[in-house]
């Protein structure tokens, strides 16, 4: 079994340049293991300039770009497994895609405060908040154009740690007929995860960090309170309880893809910049 990381650090489906720090970051943090290549979409660091908002999406010929190289890089190395490194949301397409080509019987377990099935008719020009709706074939035909494989359906998602919805929102998971939970009080149980699992023969987590608590985990958008994206809601689940999830999902089921979106570390942001200004450090 080859399984391969995939640094992806997009930041322009999200609008935010601190998405390429931090997946570069994240690339460190994660254990290390010598039988998982790192392997790299190439994308163009930041470099402060704006970009136009093209048919309703932010920067989409650069976001697009970046889906196919990804695709490309992915098809090259053939794995079996991928652990997605990245970036914003937007880059579980390519990999999920592929791995939906490799294994016919596969769930997902979306681990998110948001649902990301936003279209540009909704008015949010960031593709990151689009990605899940175009798995399923409903997004952009700009995007859900690009995949290769079979289209997600409904029954072949769950959500975990989703937050309240926007009408819209609502309205396309209703009519889609996808089974949620919105979990404000409670999060869904490991029965109902175990239930979900036990249907597949393996599994796809996409792990969007701002599912956390942003009061206790400051790393992630809603920690950052100049940001308002498109009004949604901060995560609610603390990092023991998010723990708890990973360890019994990886503990029960064949674990094929792993995405790891959304990693804002600011903090460690702001004292690149200021290191990047010295002198001494660039001589």
């Amino acid at each position: 079994m080859k399984t391969i990381r995939l640094l992806y650090p997009d930041y322009l489906s999200g609008g935010l340049e601190t998405y390429y720090f931090g997946a570069n970051l994240l690339a460190h943090i994660l254990p290390e293991n010598k039988n998982q290549p790192l392997i790299k979409v190439e994308i163009p660091p930041p470099d402060g300039q704006k970009h136009d908002v093209i048919d309703g999406i932010y920067a989409k010929n650069e976001v697009i770009a970046g889906i196919k190289h990804a695709m490309e890089v992915i098809e090259k190395e053939k794995p079996d497994k991928i652990i997605t490194i990245g970036g914003n949301c937007m880059v579980s397409q390519a990999p999920f895609d592929y791995l939906h080509g490799v294994y016919e019987n596969l769930g997902m377990i979306w681990i998110d405060a948001h649902p990301d099935v936003s279209t540009v008719k909704d008015n949010y020009p960031n593709a990151h908040a689009m990605v899940l709706g175009s798995l399923m074939g409903y997004g952009d035909s700009s995007l859900s154009d690009l995949m290769k494989n079979e289209k997600f359906k409904a029954s072949e998602i769950m959500y975990v740690g989703l937050q309240e919805l926007h009408d819209y929102q609502e309205k396309f998971l209703t009519d889609m007929n996808i089974d949620y939970k919105v979990q404000v009080e409670e999060f869904v149980s490991d029965r109902d995860i175990k239930n979900f699992m036990d249907r597949f023969e393996h599994i796809l987590i996409h792990l969007d960090i701002d599912v956390l608590d942003a009061t206790l985990f400051h790393s992630t958008y809603f920690a950052n309170k100049d940001l308002v994206g498109d009004g949604s809601g901060s995560g609610k689940m603390t990092m023991e309880k998010l723990s708890d999830v990973l360890s019994f999902i990886t503990n029960h089921t064949d674990v094929v893809g792993f995405t790891i979106a959304e990693y804002l570390p600011f903090d460690e942001y702001k004292l690149y910049n200021i290191f990047s200004k010295i002198k001494l450090f660039n001589d």
